[in-house]
């Protein structure tokens, strides 16, 4: 099925990532649980099980984003696509699927589908 079942992250998409992360961890009191190698951004898991994270994008742009969590994610990207929503072909990485796309106003949209289930 290609409901919406949560979200998996919220981010922010920022042009300073190191700055951003010593506000979070050194302001906010939040400690990050995964720190990207190439300083492109952070994330933080809350006690509520809930990940934040700050990110800066390759294109430069800043704004917001959000994950919503499926099952499935290439029969969500197909039903989403049938809908009219232009979505990528969906990537893999060694945690995860997903697939991007954007709101009417340039809010990135993520299909994401966790390989190992919580």
């Amino acid at each position: 099925m290609s409901n919406i079942k949560g979200i998996d992250l919220t981010a922010y998409l920022v042009r300073d990532p190191e700055k951003a992360i010593a506000f979070y961890r050194d302001v906010m009191g939040m400690t990050p649980t995964v720190v990207d190698d190439q300083g492109r951004g952070a994330e933080f898991t809350l006690s509520d099980g809930s990940t934040f994270g700050v990110w800066r994008p390759d294109d430069g742009e800043t704004g917001g984003a959000i994950m919503f969590a499926v099952d499935d994610a290439r029969a969500a990207v197909e039903h989403y696509r049938g809908r009219g929503l232009q979505l990528s072909d969906v990537m893999e990485s060694p945690v995860c699927l997903m697939s991007f796309g954007s709101d009417p106003e340039g809010n990135s949209i993520i299909i994401h589908q966790r390989k190992v289930k919580d």
